[in-house]
């Protein structure tokens, strides 16, 4: 007798009408909630290797841009209203440049983001590549990643904006290695992202810095010592 197989459904994110004004005026929580076309999304509680992958992106990102003085990056939740009128999305991950330090108010970030990263989890599959994607697109991010660390799943894609302002796929390098056009000579390996356990962030950032050309020449070698070590 052949057994019938086990079908594990999908997971789908809750969603319920509600104003803008109300989803503002719900208390304050660490949960994701998003806010679009007249109603709020509760994201499920995030998994061990969703948290891993953001902790350490958010990690070797953000101490590229501060050693840099790019600008900030920043991770959920944090509100980006995307447009007036438009969505509120809260990206995985976000970076913002100098020159837009300006839209970040006390509550939330106004406009596009230069940078956004989203992980994908088993709930958030089309909400991810579909809807944000063409959200993000019409905002005007710069440069977009959609990482999916979902067995058997696992991939990287990277989008940057074509000379019509539309998200055009951007490939790795021969070596495997993507360089970011938004965040100035930074470089992600994206098979780090599935090593158990993840890299180190400081070495990786060592790496990286060790041969940037917006380093002095002191602060160069002082990465390449640490390389060394």
């Amino acid at each position: 007798m052949i057994e019938a197989p086990i079908i594990t459904p999908t997971p789908r994110l809750r969603r319920q009408p509600l104003s803008y004004e109300a989803y503002l005026a719900l208390p304050d929580e660490s949960r994701l909630i998003e806010w679009a076309d007249g109603e709020v999304i509760y994201h499920m509680p995030p998994t061990p290797i969703h948290q891993t992958i953001i902790s350490f992106l958010f990690r070797l990102l953000g101490n590229y841009v501060d050693q840099l003085a790019l600008g900030i990056v920043l991770n959920a939740p944090l509100e980006v209203k995307l447009w007036p009128g438009g969505p509120s999305r809260e990206p995985d991950i976000l970076f913002i440049g100098n020159e837009k330090m300006a839209q970040m108010g006390e509550r939330r970030f106004e406009g596009a983001p230069d940078l956004v990263v989203e992980v994908v989890s088993p709930a958030s599959v089309t909400l991810d590549r579909i809807t944000k994607f063409g959200e993000y697109e019409r905002a005007g991010v710069g440069e977009y990643w959609i990482i999916d660390p979902r067995p058997f799943q696992q991939q990287v894609d990277f989008y940057v904006r074509d000379v019509d302002g539309r998200f055009a796929p951007a490939p790795l390098d021969d070596d495997g290695v993507y360089t970011s056009p938004v965040v100035p000579g930074f470089r992600l390996r994206p098979t780090w992202l599935w090593s158990t356990p993840l890299p180190n962030a400081q070495r990786i950032l060592a790496e990286i810095l060790a041969d940037s050309p917006a380093l002095s020449d002191e602060l160069r070698a002082v990465y390449r010592q640490m390389l060394r070590l």
